[in-house]
């Protein structure tokens, strides 16, 4: 997550007295506000836990009212204190500083504790009601969810709860994963919008593990839901004769076979972006942006209409970083920030193997583009324990309790070093199951969205000038 502390407030305090308050935002969105004697406080709890040596740097007391300038300096070194806590892979997982965010975010939009019911989304457009307190944190409320659909829990780390925006048109826009540190209660209702939902969605990117999900039947009935739903959407890639067999299936009821086929069709288990823009292989080009099998896929419109479509393997990547900014929303004047109204510029740069001596930094500008990087670390969490021979079933227990750290700042992010591709060729799951029907699906549409740019105009050139085959 993104953490920036990009302005202060005079507030007034319950004696009459005025303060200062730190607005904390996540993403672009605020979180809470914080008085600095707040923020002292967690600092010296997180000393006494962890000793002086690991805690970041924290700002000091002042004896004498601050100055303007010095609100904005203790401003800028309470967000670099912040975002070093978080990047820590101790610190940032702690409960300590979790439940230091939760409380506050709960303060600040002045909700209290009490019984309340929340909607979760599923992929086919079903909700499912669950009733929870008010400051039920994201595991609580994932845990309600897997309750009322009767999933067990060694398959709830294989799920996790996403915000997403629904637009005009119906369609999904994947605001964030939701975290440990937040509500999703107080989430979702300090957005004061319909447009925002709670959706439940697989948290892994190997459909090797899709075998685990489909053996119990809420779990089948789960990733099948999702796999109809990201067809629909025209995610997924189906051909006329693929078309055909899956309705079969479907008519059928054979939910896993329509999974196994699925699991062979392009873009598979991808999460797919709101259109952006790219500098990569020109400035200002417009591109969507998929993430999946351990790859970002750039669709990409240049400048003369040519349409091109390219991978980046994370496997390939050196580094990562997340970086913001504030830019005047145009209205015809050049005022800075500070007095004019502001939008947060979110932008992903990678640093990509080219070539075996070619490393180049690939751009993107998206509002998304945090929920991109989380996208790539999970990636790399999942090679990483494949490759030591770990076990996944681990690792999602421990994300889901809440001990792997996702680390997206506006300061670097490093991946670990290059790993070695993993083979493309791995056998596909073929178990068989028997039918299941206890989640109604609607039927899938003949034909893609006129707007999806997978159209066939798009298809016959998959290399950008300059990369060779083993590159993409």
């Amino acid at each position: 997550m993104h953490f920036s502390i990009p302005e202060t407030e005079v507030r007034s305090g319950e004696n009459g007295s005025s303060y200062v308050a730190y607005n904390i935002h996540v993403n672009g969105v605020l979180h809470c506000r914080v008085r600095y004697s707040q923020l002292l406080g967690l600092h010296e709890q997180i000393k006494k836990e962890y000793g002086s040596n690991v805690v970041p740097t924290f700002p000091p007391k002042k004896i004498f009212t601050l100055t303007p300038a010095e609100v904005e300096q203790r401003r800028e070194q309470l967000e670099k204190y912040m975002q070093a806590v978080r990047q820590h892979p101790l610190l940032g997982a702690s409960e300590l500083f979790n439940s230091f965010l939760r409380k506050a975010q709960q303060e600040t939009q002045q909700i209290p504790t009490e019984d309340a019911a929340l909607d979760i989304c599923l992929s086919n457009g079903q909700k499912v009601t669950v009733n929870i307190l008010t400051s039920d944190q994201t595991e609580d409320v994932l845990d309600a969810a897997a309750v009322k659909l009767d999933l067990p829990d060694d398959l709830v780390g294989y799920f996790s709860l996403f915000l997403v925006r629904e637009g005009v048109d119906g369609n999904l826009t994947f605001v964030r994963k939701l975290q440990d540190f937040e509500l999703p209660y107080v989430s979702i209702t300090s957005l004061q919008s319909s447009d925002y939902h709670i959706i439940l969605r697989k948290s892994y990117w190997d459909m090797a593990y899709d075998g685990d999900v489909m053996d119990n039947r809420v779990g089948l009935n789960l990733l099948y839901a999702q796999t109809l739903s990201d067809i629909e959407r025209g995610w997924i890639l189906v051909n006329k004769d693929q078309h055909r067999q899956l309705k079969s299936l479907q008519e059928k009821g054979s939910k896993k076979e329509f999974i196994h086929l699925g699991q062979t069709l392009k873009y598979y288990g991808y999460l797919k972006f709101d259109p952006c823009v790219t500098d990569f292989p020109e400035k200002g080009c417009q591109v969507i942006v998929s993430a999946g099998n351990n790859e970002l896929n750039f669709h990409v419109k240049l400048p003369n209409e040519q349409m091109k479509e390219g991978s980046f393997k994370v496997t390939r990547m050196r580094c990562w970083r997340v970086t913001s900014s504030q830019v005047p929303i145009s209205n015809g004047t050049t005022n800075p920030c500070n007095s004019t109204k502001c939008e947060v510029k979110l932008e992903l740069a990678f640093e990509y193997l080219m070539s075996k001596d070619r490393l180049q930094w690939v751009t993107i500008t998206s509002q998304q583009a945090i929920m991109m990087s989380t996208c790539l670390q999970s990636m790399v969490d999942e090679l990483m324990v494949k490759k030591s021979g770990g076990s996944i079933k681990k690792m999602l227990r421990r994300r889901h309790n809440g001990s792997i750290h996702r680390s997206d700042s506006q300061q670097a992010v490093k991946s670990p070093p290059l790993l070695d591709s993993p083979d493309p060729s791995r056998e596909q799951i073929v178990k068989l199951s028997t039918k299941l029907n206890s989640v109604s699906l609607r039927g899938i549409s003949a034909s893609n969205s006129a707007n999806d740019i997978s159209g066939d105009d798009f298809h016959g050139n998959y290399a950008f000038e300059g990369i060779g085959d083993d590159d993409l």
